[in-house]
C-alpha cells in the first residue's frame, strides 16, 4: 500500500499577503487522487488532484496541504492494436486539463505547466529509505535523483551540491533549468521533486506529448502511447508550474 506523499493533510486554507494572488514563480506539487484512462475516460469527465505539501507564494502567503485541483478530460482514445503486416499503431492519447484550486471555497483558475509527472512507483520510490545497510540515516531519492537525508536540512544532488531545503513543512528549491524546463531564482515548493526534475518518470511506452507550456495549450496535459492506453493511475504525482501570465486572484 503506498504510504501518503504528505504526512499530515490539512483542510484547504490559504494566508495571503495584502494583494492575495496566485503569481509566478510558484509551484504545485499534487497528486491525483483518482485513476483516469484514454481506454475508459470521456471528454468532460472531472479529473481532481490535492496538494501534497505548503505552496508558498513568492509575494507572501501560502496555500495548506489538501487543497484540491480540478480539471477535466478534453481528449481519450483507447489503443486498437493493427495486426496489419508492418502497421504503424495509431497513438492512444490521453488529454487533461487543469481547470482550477479550490481555496477557501473558492475556485481560482490555473495557467500552470506540468514540468514532471511521476506514476505511483516512481511516487513511492521518492518516498522509500534506500535499502542498505551503509545508510543509517534513511535517505530518499527525489524524483530526479536529488538526495534528501530526513534528518538535515540540505537536500544535495549527486554532485553534492545542495539544491533545495527540507523545513517542518515540506522541501523547497530555486528551480533547475533542465531538458525544457525553466529555472528560477525564488524558493517554489517542490515536495518529492528534485530542484532539476523535468518530464515524465515510471510509465514506460508512454511520452508526454504536451505539458502545458505553450501558449496555444495552457494547462493541458497529453500523454500519448503507441503500445497501450495511457493511464494516469490514482498515487500519480505532478509538479504544476504556475505560468507567467497568471493573474487569477483571491478576494479575502
Amino acid at each position: 500500500m503506498l504510504r501518503p506523499v504528505a504526512a499530515v493533510v490539512f483542510a484547504s486554507s490559504v494566508v495571503f499577503a495584502q494583494n492575495p494572488s496566485l503569481t509566478a514563480p510558484t509551484a504545485l506539487p499534487v497528486t491525483f487522487t483518482k485513476a483516469v484512462s484514454a481506454s475508459h475516460a470521456k471528454v468532460g469527465d472531472p479529473i481532481e488532484a490535492k496538494t501534497i505539501q505548503r505552496v508558498q507564494f513568492p509575494g507572501g502567503g501560502s496555500i495548506s496541504s489538501g487543497a484540491r485541483v480540478l480539471g477535466h478530460i478534453v481528449s481519450a482514445n483507447g489503443f486498437t492494436f493493427d495486426k496489419t503486416p508492418y502497421a504503424h499503431q495509431k497513438a492512444s492519447v490521453l488529454s487533461v486539463h487543469f481547470d482550477s484550486i479550490q481555496v477557501n471555497g473558492q475556485a481560482v483558475p490555473l495557467n500552470v505547466t506540468v514540468r514532471a509527472i511521476a506514476g505511483p512507483i516512481a511516487t513511492w520510490d521518492a518516498q522509500k529509505p534506500q535499502a542498505s545497510d551503509m545508510d543509517p540515516l534513511g535517505t530518499t531519492t527525489q524524483i530526479g535523483g536529488d538526495q534528501l537525508v530526513p534528518s538535515q536540512s540540505e537536500v544535495r544532488n549527486m554532485d553534492g551540491d545542495v539544491v533545495a531545503y527540507n523545513k517542518r513543512d515540506g522541501v523547497y528549491a530555486h528551480l533547475i533549468a533542465r531538458g525544457g524546463c525553466d529555472g528560477s531564482d525564488v524558493e517554489v515548493s517542490v515536495s518529492i521533486f528534485s530542484a532539476s526534475a523535468c518530464g515524465i518518470y515510471g510509465f514506460g511506452n508512454v511520452s508526454l506529448a504536451e505539458a502545458g507550456g505553450a501558449a496555444a495549450q495552457p494547462s493541458t496535459l497529453t500523454l500519448v502511447s503507441t503500445h497501450g492506453s495511457p493511464e494516469i493511475w490514482e498515487h500519480t504525482t505532478a509538479l504544476l508550474e504556475v505560468l507567467p501570465q497568471q493573474t487569477a486572484s483571491l478576494e479575502r
